[in-house]
């Protein structure tokens, strides 16, 4: 993988975005050569219309990446691939139609738009039968050698064979460090030269996943094979990376307090990120202020009860703060006065109520309460104070992810979307760790353009 402005990306993503950028240029070339030719119309060098070009394909490419093109299941799938392409193509040119109307230099013709929207979809389905299956081969695969063979190492082999995975192990070793439960492991006794034994099965990385690390870490070892050029890893830095998440089960506190991270609050991060809030969600709350009164008004004429209603939930730093939404439920969800987590399908909400929570208009009036400075539009979810006394109990380093202001939507929300139990409040803590720890305004972009993809396939609605 490849490290930008400090979220992981894989490497054969970045190589298919690569080249689907490459194509789009040449598809909108391509559809305003054409149209010249139609009209007979001379066409000058490509340099003349190098802004409009860009123009093109920056808005098709951020759609691409908005809708999930780039996820593991278009990556493995052309049924996925070719439906999120055609949807991403669409969207893309509603953007670049909007944006011709307030910068036409930029536009292409309406007619050369059609003809690149054709060779644009053509272009890169071509280019994914292609590629087939190479972008889930070995070409695009780390080699690993795992140093461990107990449950640890196990959670590696595991992973490995996930659909999408990008790295392949090539070898175990037994550490000697406890129980040993994958038998193809070759013992450490039984090897005379580890750094040259690593070399020789080609591993471009050494992961270090011992069950017990007291008086057994293998200094000398390490230190050979780092001078040969091949990365060694802590496992819980490489189920980091590899995840998306922070690994409760192989964190420690040392390993928080000395790897990088936890930055978000620098200044001029904190600033920026203020400001778009600020305006982002004066303009949310402008433009969808007629679709919350329509809400409002078909929740008023299903059940009697306010349309509107807040709820206390815990903010930055642990301080409450009143949160403003659609009601959704009905009035006597909780009659009994307990808190009780929204499950999946959930009987007390509403007709109306279950439009509001899969468009996700529900969550619009929140505008609000980021326009205050008490949520952010990026950010872990902000939970309810019944809730968080328990889990902070239950889960460890739970407080943390309160360092960070709360959002409307954020990293656990796209890639983990149901939390109705204390298990999956676990693992929707493991990703709001990792915003916390790996926070940029890159990352906050990308969870934004995600989070269209969550609304247009709304499977993680509530």
């Amino acid at each position: 993988m490849i490290r930008l402005f400090k979220h992981y990306v894989p490497h054969a993503v970045l190589f298919l975005g690569l080249l689907d950028f490459a194509l789009l240029i040449v598809a909108a070339e391509l559809g305003w050569i054409v149209r010249a030719d139609q009209i007979g119309m001379a066409v000058d060098p490509v340099s003349a219309r190098v802004p409009q070009l860009l123009a093109f394909a920056i808005a098709l490419e951020t759609a691409m990446i908005a809708v999930g093109v780039y996820g593991s299941e278009s990556l493995q799938s052309m049924r996925f691939a070719a439906a999120r392409l055609l949807v991403a193509i669409s969207l893309g040119i509603i953007f670049l139609s909007a944006l011709f109307f307030f910068v036409p230099a930029l536009s292409l013709w309406r007619s050369n738009l059609v003809y690149a929207m054709a060779f644009a979809a053509v272009l890169l389905l071509a280019l994914r039968i292609l590629l087939g299956k190479t972008l889930g081969g070995q070409a695009f695969r780390r080699r690993v050698v795992v140093l461990g063979a107990g449950a640890r190492a196990e959670r590696i082999k595991a992973l490995s064979r996930r659909p999408g995975s990008g790295f392949a192990v090539v070898g175990f070793v037994g550490m000697n460090d406890g129980p040993q439960t994958i038998l193809e492991a070759i013992n450490r006794d039984a090897i005379y030269n580890l750094a040259d034994h690593v070399v020789l099965l080609n591993a471009s990385e050494v992961v270090l996943a011992l069950e017990e690390r007291r008086n057994a870490l293998p200094l000398a070892d390490l230190l050979r094979i780092k001078t040969t050029g091949v990365h060694v890893n802590e496992i819980s830095t490489f189920l980091e990376r590899e995840t998306g998440r922070v690994d409760l089960d192989s964190v420690n506190p040392s390993w928080l307090i000395f790897s990088d991270g936890f930055s978000s609050g620098r200044m001029v991060s904190s600033v920026a990120k203020r400001l778009f809030d600020i305006a982002a969600s004066a303009l949310l709350l402008l433009l969808t202020c007629p679709l919350i009164l329509i809400g409002a008004l078909l929740v008023k004429l299903e059940s009697r009860g306010p349309a509107f209603f807040r709820q206390t939930r815990v903010g930055l730093f642990g301080q409450d703060f009143s949160i403003l939404k659609l009601r959704s439920m009905r009035t006597d969800a909780e009659g009994d006065g307990k808190a009780v987590w929204a499950q999946k399908n959930d009987p007390r909400v509403t007709r109306v109520g279950r439009v509001l929570r899969v468009t996700r208009i529900d969550e619009l009036p929140q505008a609000w309460s980021v326009l205050k400075g008490e949520m952010s539009f990026v950010g872990p979810r902000p939970e309810r104070p019944e809730f968080v006394s328990g889990l902070e109990q239950k889960l460890p380093y739970y407080a943390e992810r309160h360092m960070v202001k709360p959002g409307i939507t954020g990293w656990a929300q796209i890639n983990y979307p149901y939390g109705a139990s204390l298990e999956d409040a676990r693992h929707k803590l493991e990703y709001d760790l990792y915003y916390a720890k790996n926070y940029t305004p890159f990352l906050d972009l990308l969870i934004l353009l995600q989070t269209l993809r969550v609304i247009l396939w709304p499977e993680g609605a509530r």
